[in-house]
């Protein structure tokens, strides 16, 4: 077996690769750009090299600063993880010369797979049912317009060397394919080194599935269940579950059959996914196929007990497979969250800054589930505009779908990071769906349930109620913490504080009254009675205990005459006052926030790519008024209505902060 292997890539799949190794009894070497110098990759790893500046295409993409850094540490092999190289074929070909193994597919594989346009060629030669659309090389948006009016709207504008969401745009008119063709070529270009783009019929109402392939270089394929990945924002996917709510066991077979044959016939050797789309009556279509470690890998490891990074790396090593097809079993269900660091209340913008609170679930039983937190961060770093904007992985897995989104809503709720916006609150929202919970579920699952975009959710019937009740205990629990001052004044007789609370909370107001209980408190609330237990203490970012016996966690941050608390999807600041101080509260004039309805406030912090309008031009609403670039997206701001351009404030190639005024409307 490999003794040193090195990590070509970066965060949270570096970070992963490195665990497996470790367990392996394999040293591991990561590499680190200017901007990852402190990163937990870099801390995790026996080794580290530096290999260039933050810009990816200046460090993590630069084959020969990997090659390099191989030769000078002694690495035998190197695992690419996800995105970055992992699908280039020419980075497999350079390690083979210098000598070095590529722990993924053969380079043959690589080309015939890893190219979208190709691994579709080679799909309908294989005979696999594939989605109408031009494979060859699009030369401008003419010819990109010609070709989709050809297929019939709408259509698919795909990055041939991409994924992840990048270089991707749908189209339903020609106006919208020539704009479209151009972003994703720029995209594609920044993302991947490789601007080439097709064309394919965007298939309405779809559910996307994928199929996990693990071969090696014996001849032998298997295939490890399907992955349910419809939840998609952007083309990115946001949560996974394995096995798909969709599939029989016939039509799971069918389809990790034809996985298999497809990986056969390029003589795939490594762990590998293909992804279909799949429409609600079970049909399935070949999309693509990655040749790669997917970001969603952990739910197939959960259901199946599977390392994949270990298989991989004992593929590379030469190793047969220890499994058959027979081996293979699915036990349970998985569910994986990932947690951006975006703004969901702003279009899901990216953000990036200091995390000044990172406090992940335990990781470990959860009652009849498990919780697992795949990471590449730390309390007190950074999140860089550099890269993409992935915190975290959260699975949990149980022996049934339900008990797995029970087991993920808890964990969102015990999940707390502070210093950036960040999507737990809307991961958290669709825990609590009912859609996503009967598991009627298709690509267009976000849009067509948010098509005004999110709002943070306001506590209503039993959440409210605990939520209510959660707030009331933590301002006993100050109370009591008040008591137990020292030298505090002697008075003639013991202080007695309010036993009434009066709590607002969400537009509505809640009396309840305190009784303490041995270690626990009883909220009554009228209505409603619950015997609340804790350990929390004051300054805790999570609230952990029970309610009337039920375990419970909520998300907690102490604000003025009260906490602004996060449970169950449902987002608000719980105001809690004595009787008298809520008569006085209720006479206090709201505070009403600035009209920022004249300027054009910077959405995210990114760099100015393109100003797209000139002082005094008069711009119709929906017109493009510049372009922002955070996190390797390439983000287009439009007037919301008609305008004149009073004042441009910013110029092109500007780092922005978030809400600093791009222009001024007249």
């Amino acid at each position: 077996m490999f003794t040193k292997i090195l990590i070509a890539n970066r965060g949270e799949i570096a970070c992963r690769v490195i665990k497996t190794a470790r367990r392996m009894g394999i040293r591991t070497v990561a590499v680190y750009s200017d901007a990852d110098r402190d990163a937990l990759h870099v801390e995790m790893a026996d080794e580290a090299v530096h290999i260039g500046p933050a810009a990816a295409a200046e460090s993590y993409l630069q084959i020969e600063k990997i090659v390099a850094a191989c030769k000078q540490t002694g690495a035998q092999a190197v695992h690419p993880g996800y995105g970055f190289l992992s699908e280039r074929e020419a980075f497999a070909h350079a390690l083979k010369q210098a000598g070095i193994v590529f722990i993924g597919p053969n380079p043959g594989a690589i080309a015939a797979m890893g190219d979208k346009i190709e691994s579709k060629k080679a799909a309908a030669a294989a005979k696999v049912s594939t989605v109408p659309g031009h494979l060859g090389v699009i030369e401008d948006p003419t010819h990109a317009v010609t070709i989709a009016n050809e297929i019939g709207y709408p259509v698919m504008i795909k990055a041939s060397a991409g994924g992840g969401g990048k270089g991707m745009r749908i189209a339903h008119s020609a106006g919208e394919v020539a704009e479209g063709f151009a972003r994703a070529k720029s995209e594609a270009a920044s993302s991947f080194g490789d601007d080439r783009v097709f064309i394919e019929k965007f298939i309405v109402d779809p559910r996307h599935i994928e199929i996990q392939v693990l071969g090696d270089k014996h001849g032998n394929v298997i295939h490890l269940g399907e992955r349910e990945c419809s939840i998609q924002r952007r083309n990115q996917k946001v949560v996974e579950e394995a096995p798909s709510p969709l599939l029989d066991a016939a039509t799971r077979k069918r389809m990790g059959e034809q996985a298999v044959a497809l990986a056969k016939a390029v003589n795939y050797d490594s762990a590998g996914t293909v992804e279909f789309v799949a429409g609600q009556d079970k049909s399935f279509y070949f999309l693509e196929m990655n040749t790669r470690l997917q970001v969603e890998h952990p739910v197939t490891e959960m259901i199946t007990g599977i390392d994949l990074v270990e298989q991989m790396i004992r593929v590379a090593y030469g190793e047969k497979l220890a499994l058959t097809q027979d081996d293979v079993k699915l036990n349970g269900w998985a569910v994986e969250s990932r947690v951006y660091a975006e703004d969901p209340t702003r279009n899901f913008l990216p953000s990036t800054g200091r995390l000044v609170t990172y406090r992940p679930p335990s990781e470990g039983p959860d009652g009849e589930a498990v919780v697992r937190n795949d990471t590449g961060v730390f309390e007190g770093g950074e999140i860089s505009i550099y890269y993409d904007p992935m915190i975290a992985k959260l699975v949990t897995h149980a022996p049934t779908r339900e008990a797995a989104i029970k087991a993920q809503a808890r964990a969102l709720d015990a999940f707390a990071i502070d210093g950036i916006r960040h999507n737990i609150p809307f991961v958290s929202a669709l825990m609590q769906h009912p859609r996503w919970i009967a598991g009627d579920l298709s690509t267009g699952f976000i849009a067509e349930e948010f098509p005004e975009g999110f709002a943070l959710p306001q506590p209503r019937g039993e959440t409210a109620l605990r939520m209510a009740a959660i707030a009331i205990a933590c301002d006993h629990r100050l109370n009591q913490r008040k008591r137990h001052v020292s030298a505090q004044m002697e008075g003639w007789r013991k202080v007695e504080f309010e036993r009434t609370r009066i709590v607002t909370l969400g537009g509505e107001r809640f009396e309840g009254a305190v009784t303490e209980q041995g270690e626990a408190v009883v909220v009554d609330l009228g209505a409603r009675s619950l015997t609340v237990a804790s350990a929390w203490v004051p300054g805790e970012p999570v609230w952990r205990g029970t309610l009337d016996g039920v375990a419970v966690a909520a998300q907690v941050r102490a604000i003025l005459n009260g906490v602004a608390l996060g449970h169950a999807g449902a987002y608000a600041d719980a105001h809690v006052y004595t009787p008298r101080e809520a008569e006085l509260a209720a006479l206090m004039p709201e505070k009403l926030a600035a009209d920022t309805g004249k300027f054009l406030l910077c959405p995210m912090p990114g760099l100015v790519k393109a100003l797209s309008v000139a002082v005094g031009q008069e711009v119709k609403a929906g017109e493009a008024l510049c372009m922002v670039e955070a996190m390797k997206m390439e983000n287009v701001l439009r007037a919301e209505k008609d305008v004149t351009i009073a004042k441009i404030l910013a110029k092109e190639g500007d780092s922005l902060a978030v809400d600093a005024v791009i222009m001024e409307f007249a």
